[in-house]
């Protein structure tokens, strides 16, 4: 069960601004469970999915303009950009997790989950720190 398993956070990086963007530097409880350029390549392309929700451009702007002018109902009929990529991320992780984490006894925890303030790695065949 994964209540009963170790936990490791991998916190927000607020030191480019409020951005969803998550710390790429492996936290030492990892080491030696997953390759440092397996960790690293996830959670830059994670960051890289947010800094495409977050982007604006003329297509994004347009959507919003649309948006207004519809009253929202536009969104009965379509996702808005930052949800296409909020998605992106989900099937991001779940492919990572099949293919990389998982064989290796890790799980990643979608961060979209946790309200977007950490990325949270269950270590499957550890047990959790008593208290």
């Amino acid at each position: 069960h994964l209540s009963n398993c170790l936990k490791v956070f991998i916190q927000r990086d607020y030191s480019e601004g409020t951005a969803v963007r998550f710390q790429t530097a492996m936290p030492p409880e990892l080491e030696g469970r997953i390759e440092p350029g397996v960790f690293e390549n996830t959670l830059t392309t994670i960051n890289e999915i947010f800094m495409e929700a977050e982007e604006l451009n003329c297509a994004t702007y347009c959507e919003g303009c649309l948006a207004c002018l519809t009253a929202y109902c536009i969104y009965t009929c379509m996702d808005p950009h930052y949800d296409k990529c909020v998605k992106k991320c989900s099937r991001y992780i779940v492919e990572q997790n099949e293919r990389l984490w998982l064989p290796r006894g890790l799980l990643l925890t979608d961060p979209i989950e946790r309200g977007l303030r950490v990325i949270e790695v269950s270590v499957l065949n550890e047990p959790a720190p008593q208290r």
